[in-house]
């Protein structure tokens, strides 16, 4: 199972040797050093540098993982001994990670009071952070809409956001766009087109739905890649006019570079809960290691701050809002361009249609006619 927004090469950044760490090594001087198994951007220097320096150059080391379920499994498999913080997306700290016994509460005294200064869709705080006994297991930073991308040009942001899911169904629209093959992500936007909830369980007539909407988008495909360059690139030169699968985390890039033309859109209605878009949000939680490291709520408190906040935001590669946006000290770190990249002026509405990304019930079933639709 791969739920992976991000499906070109992860690298790894200060973490040379780090999977080969065993239990003896790992737990050496844990006072002065940490380990975070996370997405990309908190393996970047602006943000690790700055933390190794306040803590009198401490061991500091970032592993970027591929997948959630690939994060997830190492701590499984035993590296529970090796990493101090893990970084993925919000269903799997509630559903997963803390009844497994593989994340421990966090401090509320210290973490609540954050979430004061974060965006009102935080503020409550954010329901996913909690586990159901209460507990505080997650802080929310990076997050986004994730539904699909148009060109401007050709297909007007009105008429994405009316027709939705749909326009990938249109006779018009065949040969004109792409698939984005971020699999996971494709499964729930499929069901999504077929007017199907993915997070409930899909039978009998609805598998046949889904089967028939698969085989529909991909047959009508001009493109298909998990390359998200190689998808703007096309958008932009004319070979397509939108993309299946995309957000504000797949066109931020190349609206950095000024191509606004490419936008991620939300549709205006669909098959959950009446919303036809989805959200991701990270959450950072402390690895339940039986020899923790002490900095790992101290990293965690840092990248809170305004300026690492920002750093964390706009990482080399992608770019993405970050719920820290609703203190003003870090609003004010963002210029115009770096706004518009991410889509600042229609970001609250775009959320206002999305739900937030679940794990799909029915994933085996959805995954073998997906499957069988990509391989046409």
């Amino acid at each position: 199972m791969t739920i992976n927004r991000r499906q070109f090469t992860a690298g790894m950044m200060g973490a040379t040797g780090l999977a080969a760490l065993g239990p003896t090594s790992a737990l050496a001087n844990r006072n002065d050093q940490m380990n975070i198994l996370c997405w990309e951007g908190y393996n970047s220097d602006e943000v690790l540098s700055p933390f190794r320096r306040a803590n009198g150059g401490s061991t500091v080391r970032a592993e970027s993982g591929t997948s959630d379920p690939d994060m997830i499994n190492k701590l499984r498999a035993g590296e529970v001994n090796v990493w101090d913080l893990i970084n993925v997306n919000q269903p799997w700290a509630k559903a997963q990670l803390y009844p497994e016994g593989l994340i421990k509460p966090l401090n509320k005294e210290r973490f609540l009071p954050y979430f004061e200064n974060m965006l009102p869709e935080f503020q409550a705080p954010y329901p996913l952070a909690f586990a159901d006994d209460g507990e505080l297991i997650g802080m929310p930073q990076r997050y986004g809409p994730f539904s699909f991308v148009v060109n401007t040009n050709k297909i007007s942001v009105d008429m994405a956001e009316d027709q939705g899911w749909d326009l990938f169904l249109d006779a018009a629209m065949s040969g004109r766009y792409g698939v984005l093959t971020y699999d996971n992500w494709n499964i729930m936007h499929m069901c999504m087109t077929a007017g199907i909830d993915p997070f409930e369980a899909v039978e009998g007539d609805n598998l046949q739905k889904f089967k028939q909407t698969a085989d529909a988008i991909f047959a009508g495909a001009a493109l298909k890649t998990d390359d998200l360059v190689a998808m703007n690139t096309a958008l932009i030169n004319g070979t397509i006019d939108a993309y299946f699968t995309g957000g504000t985390y797949t066109a931020s890039p190349a609206r950095f570079d000024g191509a606004t033309n490419v936008r991620a859109i939300t549709p205006k209605r669909g098959p959950v809960d009446g919303k036809g878009g989805l959200v991701w949000v990270e959450l950072t939680s402390a690895v339940n290691n039986p020899d923790p490291s002490t900095l790992a709520e101290d990293f965690l408190e840092f990248v809170q701050s305004p300026e690492i906040s920002k750093a964390v935001a706009f990482a080399e590669g992608t770019y993405n809002p970050v719920s820290q946006m609703g203190d003003e000290k870090v609003m004010s770190l963002f210029n115009a361009d770096e706004l518009d990249a991410i889509q600042w002026d229609s970001l609250s509405d775009d959320l206002s249609r999305s739900s937030d990304y679940r794990v799909v019930a029915s994933y085996d079933e959805l995954n073998e006619l997906y499957n069988a639709a990509k391989r046409g």
